[in-house]
């Protein structure tokens, strides 16, 4: 019920902007039906995509699966192909950030560890 709600509520969002925009009006009751549309059709891509992940033997649904269904709307898959571009360039920008970091830790401690054998030497020749 909750999804339902957020669902209506976007819905009645993005017609307020189309209204602002275009100089029309939305019935309550139209409202409605966009929301219980928009509702339906994410629970059927769902479950279409949950059998694509199924006929593949797998239990984690991938971008692949959600591709493969949108392929019925060009503007969808180029859509969806886009923001999965961008999505795994920006998980490689994170893990080469992370990268990075780590391995300037590593130097860190490794030059700190190089301090520390030095000292250490210094006072063993000092015995």
């Amino acid at each position: 019920q909750r999804l339902k709600a957020a669902v209506h509520y976007t819905v009645g969002c993005l017609c307020q902007e189309v209204e602002e925009d275009k100089d029309v009006q939305f019935s309550k009751q139209s409202i409605a039906a966009i929301s219980e549309i928009t509702f339906r059709q994410c629970a059927n891509m769902l479950n279409g995509v949950f059998i694509l992940c199924r006929h593949a033997k797998r239990s984690t649904i991938n971008t692949e699966d959600v591709k493969l269904l949108a392929r019925r709307s060009s503007s969808l898959l180029k859509y969806i192909t886009q923001k999965s571009d961008e999505l795994a360039s920006s998980n490689m920008e994170q893990k080469e950030k992370k990268k990075k970091k780590s391995s300037a830790a590593k130097g860190e401690r490794t030059s700190g560890e190089k301090e520390a054998a030095v000292t250490e030497n210094e006072d063993s020749n000092m015995s």
